[in-house]
């Protein structure tokens, strides 16, 4: 029979029976044939079974309709309770005699459902919205063809569907589309419907939290739109990491083209109404989307021309030996992390001085002295490994959360650049060290644990070091700067949103203007580069580079904020020319993904930076987000008369600030003599 018009057939599977032990001899099985059909109706999904040949006796199946509840009822018949004890019940394969365990009778319908069992078309057919699904259980392996048993929310349980024609595994890929499943911790049979693993992904869930998705099911939607929209709602929440790394545009185009309409009087929402919404989504997120005095301000500030930034060769080994005494300390950290912040290092030498960047290895330290801190640190580490090495299997089943994480850890790692010649391939040892240290780090770090995206962090890491234990320490130490990126609340990942906003503000109030009136004032589109450090933006190679700067912690506190400003400018006169809107933005940025030029990127943040540090009148929230502070004490002006107020910046800056850094001059020729801080602002400049 097929689907009614208005319906779509999304999955049909022919050669699905229901054995049953319902014939004259108990020993015989009465297999009947039928159809399965998973079926999309405007915004419900139904599972619909019914037999092939509909001639068959239904006296001894008889199959309900639903009742007003919409709910599947099938009620058992007393006088015909199974005689077989519980060790029967609770065999393997007791979903063979499930309809003779269990006789069931037909529930008078309140529906339109009614007429069809009235008419004896449908006799055998059962029905369910997959809403009402409760979990799924299989079969073992080897023992068979498949079958699968649903039970609702109601504790009832259908009888046993098996597939003698297919593989059941296209079925649970289909409802797959609009619920999540995950196996039961009791058994591994069993598929839980919509079950959450709240320590491993809250943090990401909390972006697009409840609040949001019940907004997404209202009214705003038509019928066709929230069945979309709450199916990829339902895809992020499966696999959030995934979903917002790579599909994030996909879901946002449809939630808010619905949440827009068709009318072309709704296209531009009010900013207010925007700001109401996304302050649901990730709730602590404050970024003001009306004009404010102390916007104005910012928005007036003369931030004078910009200089012209060029960068130097990469560190060579043999800049980075003279630097180093006879005992291997290091003579000046100050100047060595200036070099790096300039051009990076070249590869031979990223194994020994990525340990003083994430500060594994003290700048001060003697080569005698990281030798034995090595030592102790690797006895540390097998420690920690041995932990989860020596759990058994009896204890693993006791432990959800080291399940849970051991689990995500075995699909990530199957799928963190596996193009790089380091990771491709199968068995590959780099695979088998990548989980190895992410699993040991749930040791250090148990409440924290594995969140998806750490895989990503290690990956380069482990690359550069090609040590187990070396590698572990590094990421342990460049955990602790992201730590609050994967925490539940996403704090980290809150409080760079809005610095970034009050960043880019100041450097074009017009195109943060813009965005707002597009919906994007959010800059929601800036999540992927903030989690993980723009991983997914640049080459691996690239990333290298990138990293290893930015580590230095010059020429300011939050440089890689200053780097996505200046990503962003390089893109806005193509999204305000062409007049982007929410979805255009979106998908743009998500394009640039292996687009970016790392080298001009980082000479325009670097000259955003000092264009900053330069102007005389920087807010203070720009001050607090660059790591300094407008003092209170007023100097006079040897020229005016006036007095101002001096800026104090923090020691990282300040020491950027004193090194002598070659620019571009008005002809285009270096000037090495000249030094960055040259203006009368700069001169005026003392570290803390």
């Amino acid at each position: 029979m097929a689907a009614p018009a208005s319906s779509k057939v999304v999955y049909e599977q022919e050669g699905v029976f229901i054995h049953s032990s319902c014939a004259k001899n108990d020993d015989q099985d009465s297999i009947i044939s039928g159809v399965l059909r998973v079926i999309e109706k405007e915004a419900e999904v139904i599972v619909d079974w019914r037999p092939s040949d509909d001639t068959l006796d239904s006296s001894n199946i008889l199959c309900a309709g639903k009742d007003s509840s919409s709910v599947v009822e099938w009620t058992q018949t007393p006088k015909e309770k199974s005689p077989r004890g519980l060790d029967h019940q609770n065999n393997y394969e007791a979903e063979w005699d499930m309809v003779n365990t269990v006789s069931f009778k037909k529930k008078s319908c309140s529906n339109g459902d009614a007429t069809t069992h009235a008419n004896g078309e449908s006799k055998w057919s059962f029905r369910f919205s997959l809403t009402d699904l409760k979990s799924i259980k299989q079969n073992k392996e080897g023992m068979g063809w498949s079958y699968l048993v649903f039970c609702l929310k109601d504790d009832v349980i259908l009888p046993a569907l098996h597939f003698h024609h297919g593989d059941s595994k296209l079925l649970i890929e289909s409802l797959e589309k609009y619920v999540v499943l995950c196996e039961s911790p009791q058994d591994k049979r069993i598929l839980l419907v919509n079950c959450q693993n709240k320590s491993l992904s809250q943090s990401f869930e909390n972006l697009l939290d409840e609040p949001t998705y019940g907004l997404i099911q209202g009214e705003l939607l038509d019928r066709r739109k929230t069945f979309w929209a709450v199916h990829h709602w339902k895809k992020l929440k499966k696999d959030p990491y995934t979903a917002t790394m790579g599909g994030f545009s996909k879901v946002t185009n449809y939630i808010f083209d619905s949440l827009r309409g068709s009318d072309p009087s709704t296209q531009q929402r009010p900013p207010s109404e925007m700001a109401d919404f996304l302050s649901d989504a990730i709730p602590g997120l404050k970024i003001n989307q009306q004009e404010e005095p102390g916007f104005e301000v910012i928005t007036r500030i003369d931030l004078g021309k910009r200089p012209d930034v060029i960068r130097r060769e990469p560190v060579s080994a043999e800049e980075w030996t003279k630097n180093m005494d006879s005992e291997g300390r290091i003579l000046d950290a100050d100047f060595i992390k200036h070099l790096i912040f300039k051009g990076g290092l070249c590869h031979a030498l990223r194994k020994e001085v990525w340990k003083f960047l994430l500060g594994y290895f003290p700048w001060h330290s003697t080569r005698e002295e990281r030798t034995n801190l090595q030592k102790r640190k690797t006895d540390e580490y097998f420690r920690m490994k041995l932990q989860w090495k020596s759990v058994s299997d009896e204890q693993e089943k006791r432990n959800s959360r080291l399940r849970d994480y051991k689990s995500l850890i075995e699909k990530d790692v199957n799928r963190t650049d596996r193009t790089n010649k380091f990771y491709e391939g199968q068995d590959n040892p780099g695979l088998i060290l990548l989980h190895d240290i992410l699993m040991t780090y749930c040791m250090y770090d148990f409440d924290l644990g594995y969140v998806q995206g750490m895989s990503d962090l290690l990956s380069p890491v482990l690359y550069v070091m090609e040590n187990e234990v070396d590698a572990f320490w590094c990421f342990v130490s460049y955990m602790d700067q992201m730590h609050e990126n994967f925490e539940e609340q996403m704090q980290g990942m809150k409080t760079q949103l809005i610095q970034l906003s009050t960043l880019l503000r100041l450097l074009d109030s017009g195109f943060c203007s813009y965005l707002e009136s597009q919906d994007s004032g959010y800059l929601y589109f800036c999540f992927r580069w903030l989690l993980i450090r723009f991983k997914r933006e640049f080459s691996f190679q690239d990333i290298l580079r990138l990293w290893e700067v930015m580590w230095t912690e010059l020429p300011c506190q939050n440089f890689h904020l200053l780097i996505c400003c200046a990503i962003l400018e390089s893109e806005k006169q193509q999204i305000m020319d062409k007049h982007y809107g929410f979805n255009e933005i979106l998908k743009h940025i998500n394009e640039l993904s292996m687009k970016i030029d790392v080298e001009d990127i980082l000479c325009k943040a670097e000259a955003i930076s000092i264009q900053m540090m330069n102007c005389k009148e920087l807010p203070q929230a720009v001050c607090e987000v660059l790591g300094m502070e407008t003092s209170a004490v007023t100097t006079p002006d040897s020229d005016t008369g006036e007095d101002e107020s001096v800026t104090v910046m923090s020691r990282s800056a300040s020491t950027y600030q004193n090194i002598s850094m070659p620019v571009t001059a008005a002809n285009g020729t270096r000037d090495n003599a000249q030094h960055m801080a040259v203006t009368h602002s700069a001169q005026r400049l003392t570290p803390t």
